[in-house]
């Protein structure tokens, strides 16, 4: 039994310090602020500094979001129920799909049928046809392992979990991680001949990469005067991910410029007038294009889960299908010939993102359901 003369001692498990710093930060501090004491277990490569700077207890772990093999993964799950055993957390909150099934694996060995509450948030299923087989594999084993509440951030990836058997009453919608509207503010049209045109995200081909560049080429060869901006990285734990000869190839082709990493990806919205992510996996509400929104920028994105959340048709972005190069290259071709629709799409992108998306309010949710889970008591 917890000691309840001590602060709540609540665990984020997280595969990557980058991530939660980048996504789960603004709920890690409002946990803080409302008397938790938080921890944080992840893999830890460049931001353990500032993670303990929050005053977070830091847990490193060795692990990788993919890459493990079999022995690594088992490795993995005994460090996670070994760090379960020692720290004993009052409630634990799992974030992304790995630390989901992990986690909820650990947490029951750890603990048997005492394991404290647990809070999982699924970040995006996926959804593609040649994924479906493993989607219903993944869907079973989120049924087992996701004990307790379960947060998504779509309506698709709801309706997914319950046709898996999930309890409908224990999952909550709250629409992606939340923006810093303040420090992503509305910025003015870029000046210049040239209409510039933005990927920000992990340089995956499920991102849709290649197909951005694919309709720049071709707008080019048709004399549109549109450039393309790559600002990511290359994920060497991802078989998805473009190597960085394939992207330095890719900014060779001329109107095509690839950033690497970006420090502050206003920076890239200064110069940037349209946000692009031509994916063909689902997300879960993509921050890229809720940072682009906020800072004014018009969206063409994929008609996919996630997508369409951050986009409303029409009138703060443009929906396209899926690998569909000739109708991504002519919503880009639309957007970059209207600055006037430019401008008006920005506008109401920028008011939809401080009204739905903003930071505090998605940490205000979050909060709530942890002390509904915590008031709850033990997983049953």
């Amino acid at each position: 039994m917890a000691d309840r003369t001590l602060p709540p001692k609540l665990l984020f498990l997280v595969t990557e310090d980058w991530y939660f710093c980048s996504h789960r930060l603004p709920v890690a501090r409002a946990a803080r602020d409302a008397g938790f004491a938080v921890g944080v277990a992840t893999r830890v490569r460049e931001h353990g500094a500032a993670i303990r700077a929050e005053g977070f207890a830091l847990h490193p772990l060795a692990w990788k979001r993919r890459g493990d093999g079999l022995l690594g993964q088992l490795r993995a799950l005994f460090e996670i129920v070994r760090l379960y055993r020692r720290e004993r957390p009052d409630i634990l909150y799992h974030v992304a799909l790995k630390p989901v099934l992990f986690g909820g694996v650990a947490a029951r060995l750890a603990f048997g049928r005492r394991a404290p509450p647990v809070l999982s948030a699924v970040t995006g299923l996926g959804a593609s046809a040649a994924a479906a087989w493993r989607r219903r594999a993944l869907g079973q084993a989120l049924r087992l392992a996701a004990a307790g509440r379960v947060i998504v951030q779509n309506p698709e990836d709801r309706a997914a979990l319950i046709g898996f058997g999930c309890d409908p009453g224990r999952i909550a919608l709250i629409r992606g991680s939340g923006v810093d509207i303040r420090h992503f503010a509305a910025l003015p049209d870029p000046a210049g001949q040239n209409v510039t045109v933005a990927l920000v995200g992990r340089m995956l081909r499920s991102k849709g990469v290649l197909d951005a560049a694919s309709a720049i080429r071709q707008l080019r060869a048709e004399g549109a005067a549109v450039d393309l901006v790559l600002a990511g990285a290359a994920d060497s734990d991802s078989r998805d991910s473009l190597s960085v000869a394939e992207l330095a190839g890719l900014a060779r082709e001329p109107g095509i410029e690839w950033l690497g990493p970006v420090a502050d990806v206003r920076e890239v919205w200064r110069r940037a007038a349209i946000a692009v992510l031509p994916s063909s996996y689902g997300e879960g509400v993509p921050k890229a294009l809720l940072e682009a929104a906020s800072c004014g920028r018009p969206i063409v994105a994929s008609d996919m889960p996630g997508c369409r959340e951050a986009v409303a048709p029409e009138k703060t972005g443009l929906l396209v299908p899926p690998h569909d190069v000739a109708a991504l290259a002519a919503a880009i071709a639309r957007l970059a010939a209207d600055p006037a629709m430019r401008r008006r799409m920005g506008e109401a992108g920028r008011v939809r993102a401080v009204a739905e998306f903003a930071e505090e309010a998605v940490a205000a949710q979050t909060l709530a359901l942890l002390r509904a889970a915590l008031g709850e008591g033990t997983t049953p």
